[in-house]
């Protein structure tokens, strides 16, 4: 059996989301190194906007593979031994769909894209479910990346914050796109 264009176009769509986690972790890093406060927590985490949008653009399946890939490409920035890079690549792909399940359970029905109440309560169980999850793997398969309890809040925060504000940057280049297409309309 042939694969079909739509197939190719979920696999290179994977492949693209991929490629794109890493870069912009490393460029997140790179502009909020202010806002670092350890090598796995910001006080702006733009990743964390990518890891939902991946599950919710590309859809279950496709999402979580696009983010774990993605975060395995990360082992080499942050030269961690395999079990805990894995554990933490397996978090970084769980998050979402651990919201996205919490939300299905506690609604009795799917987000709702173009509801900024569903987004809004997504983004918060995402946050806080992600940071639970990383502070759980941690404590049983690296411990030493446990500074202080209160880090599960800086995570929090960095994730809500990083969602946030990588959807006002989509929302920003949507209109900018839609503006211009008027704009060539008009003309």
């Amino acid at each position: 059996m042939m694969p079909s264009k739509i197939q190719h176009m979920n696999i290179l769509l994977i492949i693209v989301f991929a490629l794109v986690f890493p870069l912009v972790h490393v460029l997140n890093g790179w502009l909020f190194r202010f806002a670092e406060i350890t090598p796995h927590i910001a006080w702006i985490y733009l990743p964390a906007f990518l890891r939902l949008a991946h599950v919710l653009i590309l859809g279950r399946v496709s999402g979580t593979l696009a983010t774990l890939l993605g975060s395995l490409l990360l082992m080499w920035h942050f030269d961690a031994d395999f079990p805990t890079a894995l554990v933490n690549s397996l978090c970084s792909a769980g998050g979402p769909l651990l919201a996205l399940s919490l939300f299905r359970w506690h609604s009795g029905r799917d987000v709702a894209l173009t509801s900024l109440k569903d987004l809004t309560w997504l983004t918060l169980i995402y946050a806080i479910s992600n940071a639970v999850l990383h502070h759980t793997a941690w404590s049983v398969v690296d411990p030493s990346q446990l500074k202080a309890p209160v880090q599960v809040v800086w995570m929090i925060v960095g994730d809500v914050l990083g969602t946030l504000l990588g959807a006002y940057i989509l929302r920003w280049g949507i209109l900018r796109y839609r503006y211009h297409q008027l704009e060539k309309e008009l003309h």
